[in-house]
């Protein structure tokens, strides 16, 4: 029997709740300071090298029997449960009244707009298990976010089994798929970073993780691919599409439960954490997936330091090379992009960015960032990613066959600043958002208002029944005409009700109880 072969992407976790997020932590306690791992403190009976490979981690072992002994004890088996969850359904059948719209909502009271609550129904609670790295001695552990993700209770387990310590959130960012738990414990076993960047295509390495619910598994293969671009990750907060994929791609058996394990080199060092699969069925079927230990270090010392990611942008927009390759010479020569360009084609630059700082144009090539060649997007988006706002880059690109170089570029974040991105109530609640543009607006025959892209992971997926396409016009007693306005009235006040409409389901007008105070979202 034929089949035809369609090779999807799944995350490889049996977490299967929503995706908003537990903490226990607080986030207004002042966060430790970064830490980055020293040699100096190298974990006990770590191997460094192999025999005969000194200074060479990507010289064919005899075995990995060293490797596989240093990296085991540093990967943890972590097990989530979620509680069940009482959710608004939001009064989604009640029908605006001509009296309402001569006179308002609040004339008529709650019960004839559908009262306080709503509906509620129960979600039942779901337990789950994956893996993670343990990075320092006093028990930091990097993970996946989709690990963890609307987790009300994160326990870790040891590989030798003697010990399950409770964990708390510290912070997660859904644009990496990557977040950081914290036991209380000193004296662990870590693995040290390696170079995500040294990895080459036929290196040996090793997977290790607790896959299918067994203990500490190890597998072998090689690196078959880098920088590759799979499409599996969202935006989760803000405006635009945050997603940063550039993973190493191996022929190392992983299964549901690798996630957030060990990717090491044959010295035992961290080189990735295994993220995702590519497979037909949902089970291994050939190639595993996993971040690049550059960028997870980046991530982690943020989430450490400040509790969320600072992520820098250059402020282009760009055509995917995926996209790219699929297009046709009439539809290239039309948006003005060559097909054979040895880099990044800019299509549009952002008012007050650094790129615009940068003098960087449309139609312009960017070739390389800081002295890395960047033939495709998604090595562009992993280098940006690695820089936080006040950092300088160099710039090197190409424009009318000539190449150029701009020194001391000063990365900036989303608002076009340097200063530190703290966590706001809008972001808390998780969705990405957009305002109407002024043609929906008129269409939709309203002044404005704030459409939900994507629920994401936050307090509208834990909180409520809603759903993408719903368009926000009140928060409160405040009319909601843009992202900020929304963000206004939750600082304003963190219990209130959103109210809105679905324009494909007509005139009926929804309302969502939401709660922006509750202690188990800190840290979103």
């Amino acid at each position: 029997m034929k089949f035809k072969q369609i090779v999807t992407t799944v995350a490889i976790s049996v977490v299967t709740a929503a995706a908003s997020i537990f903490v226990y932590g607080k986030y207004f306690e002042q966060r430790r300071p970064i830490f980055v791992q020293n040699e100096s403190g190298v974990p006990a009976n770590y191997a460094r090298y192999m025999p005969g490979t000194e200074g060479n981690v990507n010289a064919a072992p005899s075995d990995f029997t060293t490797a596989a002994k240093t990296a085991v004890p540093g990967v943890v088996h972590i097990k989530t449960k979620i509680n069940p969850r009482q959710i608004n359904s939001g009064n989604m059948q009640k029908r605006r009244s001509i009296l309402q719209d001569l006179f308002g909502d609040d004339f008529f009271g709650d019960e004839f707009n559908g009262g306080g609550d709503g509906r509620r129904y129960y979600i039942p609670g779901q337990m789950a298990s994956g893996s993670g790295v343990l990075i320092s001695s006093d028990g930091y552990i990097v993970t996946n976010n989709h690990v963890v993700a609307d987790a009300d209770e994160i326990s870790v387990g040891l590989s030798n089994g003697n010990k399950v310590y409770k964990a708390k959130l510290v912070g997660a960012d859904p644009s990496t798929d990557l977040a950081v738990i914290k036991i209380e414990a000193s004296g662990m076993p870590y693995l040290l970073y390696g170079n995500s960047d040294n990895v080459d295509i036929g290196q040996w390495v090793l997977a290790v993780g607790y896959p299918l619910n067994l203990d500490a598994t190890v597998t072998a293969g090689i690196v078959s691919a880098k920088s590759r671009s799979i499409g599996i990750n969202k935006a989760s907060n803000g405006r635009v599409n945050t997603a940063i994929e550039s993973f190493i791609q191996t022929d190392a058996a992983v299964n549901q439960g690798n996630s957030g394990g060990a990717l090491v080199n044959t010295a035992g060092e961290l080189v990735g954490i295994n993220s995702a699969i590519a497979s037909p069925t949902g089970s291994y079927a050939g190639y595993s997936y996993a971040i690049p230990v550059n960028l997870v270090k980046k991530v982690v010392n943020d989430i450490v330091k400040y509790g969320n990611v600072q992520r820098a942008y250059l402020g282009v927009r760009y055509a995917p090379s995926s996209v790219i390759a699929n297009m046709s010479d009439d539809q290239l020569k039309e948006a003005g992009i060559k097909r054979d360009a040895n880099g990044v084609q800019i299509t549009d630059v952002m008012p007050n960015s650094s790129a615009a700082a940068a003098g960087l144009k449309v139609g312009d090539i960017i070739t390389a960032v800081n002295g890395v060649r960047i033939p495709t997007t998604a090595q562009l988006g992993e280098q940006v990613a690695r820089y936080k706002p006040g950092d300088k880059i160099s710039i090197t690109y190409m424009r009318d066959n000539k190449e150029y170089t701009v020194n001391n570029v000063i990365m900036r974040n989303l608002k076009g600043t340097t200063d530190v991105v703290k966590i706001t109530s809008l972001d808390k609640l998780g969705a990405d958002l957009t305002d109407l543009s002024k043609d929906q607006a008129s269409r939709l025959g309203v002044n404005g208002g704030v459409l939900v892209n994507d629920i994401g992971n936050g307090l509208l997926k834990k909180q409520t029944s809603m759903m993408p396409g719903f368009v926000i016009l009140k928060a409160g007693s405040n009319n909601i005409t843009s992202v900020d306005d929304l963000s206004n009235a939750l600082d304003k006040q963190k219990s209130l009700r959103l109210t809105g409409f679905y324009p494909e389901r007509g005139a009926d007008i929804y309302y969502y109880n939401i709660n922006t105070n509750t202690g188990d979202t800190e840290n979103l």
